[in-house]
């Protein structure tokens, strides 16, 4: 098994290098077409994550009902957009701050501006949607300050090597292990009035304690705790595409914590306002939703009521602003 998954590293290395050589060397139009092409053969080759997509859009459209041959369709989208990103993120090392801004709109972009002003950074609060890996490199383009918490991967090499085209793109990466030194960093930028992406759908296996879509997940309370200690503003936001392949940055208005003065209700209270932002952004883009992380379950009778009423799992967003008003 070791070798299998050292084995996967070497190949997703060299298919990166490759994609990163090739970029300013081969025509647009030629690039677009083996992009095309890798969707296709990865897509038919990578088993496990087909499986993982089409589970993906049942979570998130579980509430409607789709044959076989549907869900296959939205899921093959769905992996067709993760591999486009990783292609436009690719170009994006080669890409002037100027043409990188007009290639990908900003929607909202009054909502960070607001929150910066106040002076104690932004939680930017993302999910693995859309072309996630491009939201720091848009908001580094246009100056402002940017930091992004990561999982690195298990393989040093690898882990290395995207440090490197993150630093390149003008993004600094905080790395989420050792946890304590990662809410050091964190803590540091908000200070510095900084903005920190964070991407908490890929949830952490353990106890279960709350709902994301109908399954059963653990969450990690510390984007939470770290937004109320610093007094930090937390946006959502999220980098689209459209039918023409055009990607777009949206910007939610900041969300309204709950601060009573009690820390653990404020924790329990916001984790779950994070929760039912994420379902909202990922009901709203099925088709590209690409978490490639096997965690949650079905849904278990041991989840904890931990949360206030007003934001019970399976409400939707309109329902949890409707009930807090």
């Amino acid at each position: 098994m070791k070798f299998l998954y050292w084995l996967l590293y070497r190949i997703a290395e060299y298919c990166l290098r490759a994609i990163i050589f090739l970029v300013p060397r081969v025509p647009h139009r030629v690039l677009v077409l083996m992009t095309s092409a890798t969707v296709r053969l990865t897509f038919a080759i990578l088993w496990p994550y087909r499986k993982l997509m089409e589970k993906n859009v049942s979570m998130a459209l579980s509430d409607q009902f789709l044959s076989v041959e549907k869900r296959k369709t939205v899921a093959r989208l769905a992996w067709r957009n993760f591999v486009q990103g990783l292609y436009e993120t690719a170009c994006a090392l080669y890409t002037s701050r100027d043409t990188l801004c007009a290639s990908v709109a900003i929607e909202g972009e009054e909502y960070l501006k607001q929150a910066l002003e106040k002076g104690k950074g932004v939680i930017a609060l993302g999910a693995h949607l859309g072309n996630f890996t491009m939201i720091a490199p848009r908001l580094a383009a246009a100056g402002y300050p940017f930091s992004i918490l990561v999982k690195h991967p298990k393989d040093q090499r690898m882990a290395r090597l995207l440090d490197s085209y993150r630093a390149k793109a003008g993004v600094k990466t905080i790395s989420a292990k050792p946890r304590r030194q990662a809410a050091r960093q964190i803590l540091s930028a908000l200070r510095r009035n900084e903005a920190v992406v964070i991407l908490p759908d890929v949830f952490k296996t353990g106890k279960v304690n709350t709902q994301f879509l109908g399954s059963a997940v653990y969450v990690r309370r510390g984007p939470v705790t770290l937004a109320l200690r610093a007094g930090a503003a937390v946006v959502p936001m999220c980098v689209t595409r459209d039918a023409e392949d055009r990607l777009t940055l949206r910007i939610s208005p900041e969300i309204d914590l709950v601060k009573t003065g009690d820390l653990q209700e404020d924790v329990a209270a916001n984790l779950a306002l994070f929760i039912r932002h994420l379902e909202d952004m990922v009901r709203r883009y099925p088709d590209q939703w690409c978490r490639l992380s096997p965690q949650g379950g079905p849904l278990s009778k041991n989840v904890r009521p931990m949360f206030p009423d007003f934001v019970q799992p399976g409400l939707e967003l309109k329902e949890v602003k409707e009930r807090r008003s």
